[in-house]
């Protein structure tokens, strides 16, 4: 059944006003350039699934426990370790009035919770909560519990430096051995700077500490935060991919058991995260903090089921990723693995009969899931290693479950040896889907909207798992809805696409960009959210041919000065030399005068030192010096580098604009595995060419740099080692058009990412059509970034009542459009 993405109702036309009043004009006449859109509604187009667009989820930047998950008490159960984060004790977020010791022994709740809370007499602890302190509204009900024993009383109360923010409560504690408590505050004030204390007039052991608001998304108990699931849930997105991401391939494939000694860093393994929320293993988290597991599989699922999307869980390979890259060799352990996963599929669709359906029912949910597709790794940059362990996780699947698609991947960039590597291996073997991740610059986006058209129709399907576009400012969500009107054009290739990361907490952020953005009291949605919202609910049931003119330009020369720089490595550089295509010389320096002519952008220290130019901060990245003149181009680099100590090469810059625009060769990079040339736009760095490779410790190397027009050509000591052409241009002006099928609009979606209006004559290709459009504008500055008290990036809503066969629309510069036009 094809589900209706368009959420405006009828009765909302009222608060419609006409477009002109709308559509910021040009500033200026010469501001417009004339483009032409002709669509063939007689053409059968690609079908375009419900599940076309979705989410993904991980727990980074505090996106689970701090975000999603609505526990309000940070490190509840007292397992917060070194492991975790070096700073981290097992009182991390408490504070002790009196004594208290957290106690590791056969006294635990239980063996998978291994520590608790001995509390003196007379004692207290305090609770500081995520952020600035709890967050509590005024007239709302928080729910307390907590897993005691002792013979005691305890008091429990909610309160910030001016005073109470409840009445206090008090809890009798039984004698004997471990119960769970209970309790409700309600709020008198509002604060987001709460304390949570627990008193003990006599000695007693906690474990569990808990305070839940009872306004959880949907009512659910251990539930969700709701303004972050509504917003979840507001983009009504057909997929959840969970849990990661690198939770899932890296760290350690053992359990949580005594067997294996308790591990503290291991893979996201799905049941460690089933069962009473007391029961469930703790882990580390890869990102630098702890994960309780309150969040988990079950959860997942509940939340996928409850906004309509598909689940699509990923499970590791037993191939570790995200920089660790090793391949775990060890047979039983890829066996209990491979029937983890089967257990995974089982605890999903099985009957109430079933082990694992019988553990769903327990958990409240007797019916099924309906799991349909899974995906096995995450980003593996071994795919040879990968791949014959991926083959024994399918086989087992298919010989068990038929119907189950599951989906391999393509390593964490968009090209490059793995990349081609493992997808020649993914087509070889017939695999169903392909997940492919990258992060590339705006321009990058604008250049390779065609990505997918020349992708084989007949061989494996692609998921583009995680892509953005390297920043949240409007000009970052214009790239990505320009590459998403060419993902919507290739929906027979691309059947699945998530943007990454969803959440991140303000206080905790480890990764940028992402979606949504939030700290303990408020979220706002990112210009990317708006984009991504706007796709999602217009998607449309099947594509309309359409063809755009192009923008025209001409492509100049690559042009700038040259740069030297260094990645968590030192290094020495020396005999500069760069002469034009004439052979006359425009820089030399060997340094014997000094450094003079070199400019100092970047981290590290630079220093000459016995007629070299030697970078020697071994920790700094990007600590880039460059000379000479922006405005050169079509010249020969020359420089003689030496690694002198670290994880990586050198760096040689080239087209060198200013900090955040260059290209640069990368010898030596990704911890020393892979040589490549980046190109950076405002910030952004993509790849244009990638191989394998090395650098020595004290060897000097030759490099050598031939810049023609567009045209780089590298050599290294001498030997070509590779070039490229940076040919493509970054087209501003993308369109495509879908159908709705119940609806039966024609949803014309166009994306003028530039600073100049884009007149447009359309022609509907003889449609009949209302000659009303509904239309949908997100027009801003390219630098407009939402923040918590200001939204620059937000939905116009409009009607447009100049609808024809043929007519002349103008899209407001920097903006996306949807017009939904209604045929006859």
């Amino acid at each position: 059944m094809s589900r209706t993405r368009w959420r405006l109702g009828l009765g909302a036309t009222a608060f419609l006003v006409a477009a002109a009043g709308l559509v910021p004009a040009p500033a200026h006449a010469e501001d417009v350039t004339d483009y032409a859109i002709t669509v063939d509604p007689t053409a059968k187009g690609t079908k375009i699934d419900d599940t076309m667009y979705g989410v993904f989820f991980e727990d980074i930047n505090r996106a689970a426990d701090g975000g999603l998950y609505a526990e309000l008490v940070q490190n509840r159960s007292f397992e917060y370790s070194t492991a975790d984060n070096t700073s981290y004790t097992p009182l991390t977020s408490w504070t002790v009035d009196g004594t208290a010791q957290v106690v590791n022994d056969s006294g635990r709740l239980n063996e998978r919770n291994r520590n608790y809370l001995s509390l003196g007499a007379g004692s207290a602890v305090t609770n500081a909560g995520y952020n600035t302190g709890v967050h509590v509204d005024e007239g709302k009900k928080y729910d307390f519990s907590v897993w005691a024993r002792g013979g005691t009383a305890l008091t429990v109360s909610l309160q910030d430096a001016d005073g109470p923010l409840a009445a206090a409560r008090r809890v009798a504690v039984r004698a004997g051995g471990w119960t769970q408590y209970k309790a409700t505050f309600a709020a008198t004030r509002t604060s987001s700077n709460g304390r949570l204390t627990v008193a003990s007039s006599a000695p007693t052991a906690l474990d569990m500490v808990s305070l839940f608001p009872r306004d959880t998304y949907r009512g659910e108990p251990n539930g969700l935060r709701k303004d972050l699931a509504e917003k979840i849930a507001g983009l009504h997105p057909g997929f959840v991919r969970f849990p990661g991401g690198c939770l899932v391939n890296t760290g350690s494939m053992e359990d949580y058991s005594e067997e294996s000694g308790y591990q503290r860093k291991r893979s996201y393994q799905w049941k460690d995260t089933v069962g009473p929320v007391e029961t469930r293993a703790t882990n580390s988290n890869f990102w630098g903090y702890n994960q309780s597991y309150g969040l988990g599989y079950y959860e997942y699922f509940r939340l996928s089921e409850d906004i309509g999307a598909m689940p699509l869980p990923v499970v590791p390979a037993l191939v570790t990723g995200c920089g660790q890259n090793k391949a775990v060799v060890d047979e039983a352990l890829l066996k209990r693995h491979i029937q983890d996963t089967l257990d995974l599929i089982e605890f999903a669709n099985g009957p109430v009969t079933s082990t694992w359906g019988k553990k769903r029912a327990q958990m409240g949910h007797p019916k099924p899931f309906h799991l349909t597709h899974i995906e096995v790794g995450n980003e593996e940059n071994l795919p040879q290693e990968f791949f014959a362990r991926f083959t024994q996780f399918r086989a087992a699947i298919q010989a068990k479950y038929p119907d189950i698609q599951v989906i391999s991947n393509s390593g964490p960039d968009d090209s490059g040896t793995t990349f081609d590597t493992a997808w020649q291996l993914n087509k070889d073997a017939k695999v169903d889907m392909v997940d492919e991740h990258y992060y590339n610059s705006t321009q990058w986006f604008l250049q390779n909207n065609n990505r997918y058209d020349s992708y084989d129709r007949n061989g494996p399907k692609v998921f583009l798992g995680e892509y953005a576009s390297q920043g949240n400012a409007f000009k970052n969500g214009l790239a990505e809805a320009a590459f998403m009107t060419g993902l919507e054009r290739n929906a027979d290739v691309v059947k699945l696409a998530s943007y990454a990361p969803l959440f991140a907490n303000e206080d905790y952020v480890q990764w940028r960009p992402d979606l949504v953005w939030f700290n303990n009291h408020a979220s706002w949605n990112s210009a990317n959210y708006e984009v991504q919202k706007l796709f999602m609910n217009n998607v449309g049931d099947r594509v309309v041919p359409s063809t755009a003119t192009g923008t025209p330009s001409l492509l100049a020369p690559i042009s700038g000065a040259v740069g030297l720089s260094t990645w968590a490595t030192t290094a020495s550089y020396d005999d500069v030399k760069v002469t034009d295509a004439d052979g006359r010389t425009l820089l030399t320096d060997d340094f014997s005068s000094g450094a003079g002519q070199w400019t100092h952008t970047g981290g590290g220290s630079w220093s000459v030192q016995d007629g070299q130019y030697v970078q020697t901060d071994v920790n700094a990245e990007n600590t880039m010096v460059s000379a000479g003149d922006p405005s050169w181009h079509d010249y020969d680099l020359h420089v003689k580098a030496v690694k002198r100590s670290g994880k990586e090469g050198f760096l040689v810059a080239f087209g060198v604009k200013d900090t955040g625009n260059y290209y640069w060769w990368n010898i030596g990079g990704w911890n020393n595995t892979q040589t490549a040339v980046e190109q950076a736009v405002d910030g952004g760095k993509s790849t244009l060419i990638s191989k394998a490779g090395s650098v020595e410790t004290g060897r000097a190397y030759d490099v050598d740099i031939k810049v023609r027009g567009r045209q780089v050509t590298l050599y290294l000591d001498g030997q070509e080692w590779g070039g490229f052409t940076d040919d493509k241009p970054a087209e501003p002006f993308r369109q495509v058009v879908t159908k709705d099928k119940k609806t039966g609009d024609l949803i014309v979606k166009v994306v003028n990412a530039q600073n100049s209006a884009a007149r447009t004559a359309i022609d509907l290709g003889g449609a009949k059509v209302a000659s009303r459009a509904r239309v949908t504008t997100l027009a801003a500055d390219p630098a407009a970034v939402n923040t918590e008290t200001s939204t620059a990036v937000a939905p116009v809503r409009s009607i447009f009542d100049g609808v024809a066969g043929k007519f002349t629309y103008t899209f407001p510069a920097n903006s996306v459009t949807f017009l939904r036009i209604r045929q006859r």
